[in-house]
């Protein structure tokens, strides 16, 4: 009886979510005037349809970019480390992946393999920055590492916009790199490899977590902190590995995009699409339990890309995407503000 209405308990807020949602998509549907069944139609094969299944693939392709992020985030979190500059250490990574590629002679196996490396050295330094900032200057991680993704924004804008820029294609981006370095495609489909990547990623953060003494420690500091430093963990130094290799998996994914979807880096094409963000609420709305990750990846993914769907079949605004996400976010918080209150209770009581 105790485990069923303890059952009830944790099922019930995410029922209440999804007529939450649903309710909101229907209001807004019906705002427009677009034609209820043919926008779930248009949603559904969006997501999922296609010839070959060619949209189940594009949001196939989504989900590794999200749930790499996601994962990222989620190692950093459970720490209680508030990195919040995977967006600027995805950038890092993509640009470096991209420049490493083109201009790094070499057989195309070593030259894929150094770029990927790269992207990941350097998506953990643009984190490890963050981490100095709080140790030794004093700057909240949460400040440090938001400010930074700006900075490295420019840098990439100006680096494929002048001296590394594609002057041939009109565009801002940079030269293609080698298509031998191109990460090659399922069998039959244009899904790429690089969610094998992810799933990699994926394997790690269970392990790290769960089963090594290293991501024991960093769970126990996230709980707290100064219970970590009294039992004489070494603090710094966990926040500042944890950081790294949070700031490697963002690199990763960077590298991941620039090697199997677009060959090249384009000014803009890891921010638009708000991965790195999308990772954010993705490891929220599953409590950062890393199995559950991929799945709460897969859900934005098919949010996004049956939104384009629903506009093409029933002329709904793709914008929909963002407002379901608009209104997971207020879930999240809702939850975080209420456990954050039960807690202060629970502490003034004691």
């Amino acid at each position: 009886m105790k485990f069923a209405n303890g059952t009830m308990r944790a099922v019930l807020p995410w029922a209440f979510t999804v007529l939450w949602i649903a309710a909101i998509i229907f209001a807004l549907l019906l705002f427009v005037g677009a034609p209820f069944g043919e926008a779930i139609s248009g949603f559904l094969q969006g997501a999922f349809g296609g010839r070959r299944h060619a949209y189940l693939m594009a949001t196939l392709s989504r989900t590794a970019l999200i749930t790499g992020m996601a994962i990222s985030v989620m190692l950093s979190f459970r720490a209680g480390l508030f990195n919040i500059g995977g967006e600027g250490q995805l950038v890092a990574g993509g640009l470096v992946a991209a420049l490493v590629a083109t201009l790094l002679p070499g057989p195309p196996l070593v030259v894929l393999v150094v770029a990927i490396l790269a992207a990941m050295l350097a998506g953990a330094l643009w984190a490890l920055i963050a981490g100095v900032l709080q140790l030794y200057m004093g700057v909240p991680l949460l400040v440090g590492s938001l400010l930074l993704n700006y900075p490295i924004r420019y840098i990439a804008s100006y680096a494929v916009a002048h001296p590394f820029r594609d002057v041939p294609s009109g565009m801002v981006q940079s030269h293609l790199v080698p298509q031998e370095t191109w990460l090659a495609y399922f069998p039959g489909t244009r899904l790429d490899i690089g969610i094998l990547f992810t799933l990699a990623a994926t394997a790690f953060a269970l392990v790290y977590s769960y089963w090594t003494v290293h991501g024991y420690h960093t769970r126990l500091n996230g709980l707290s902190a100064d219970f970590a430093r009294t039992v004489g963990l070494p603090v710094r130094k966990l926040t500042l590995q944890t950081l790294a290799i949070s700031g490697a998996i963002a690199g990763l994914v960077g590298a991941i995009a620039v090697f199997g979807i677009h060959h090249r880096y384009i000014d803009g094409m890891l921010v638009q699409p708000l991965y790195a963000w999308t990772g954010i609420i993705a490891v929220l709305l599953v409590g950062m339990v890393p199995w559950a990750v991929p799945l709460s990846g897969f859900f934005f993914a098919a949010v996004q890309t049956g939104a384009a769907g629903m506009e093409r079949a029933a002329g709904v605004p793709k914008e929909i995407a963002l407002v379901i996400q608009a209104v997971i976010i207020l879930f999240v918080a809702s939850r975080v503000s209420g456990a954050l209150s039960s807690k202060e209770r629970g502490g003034g009581n004691a």
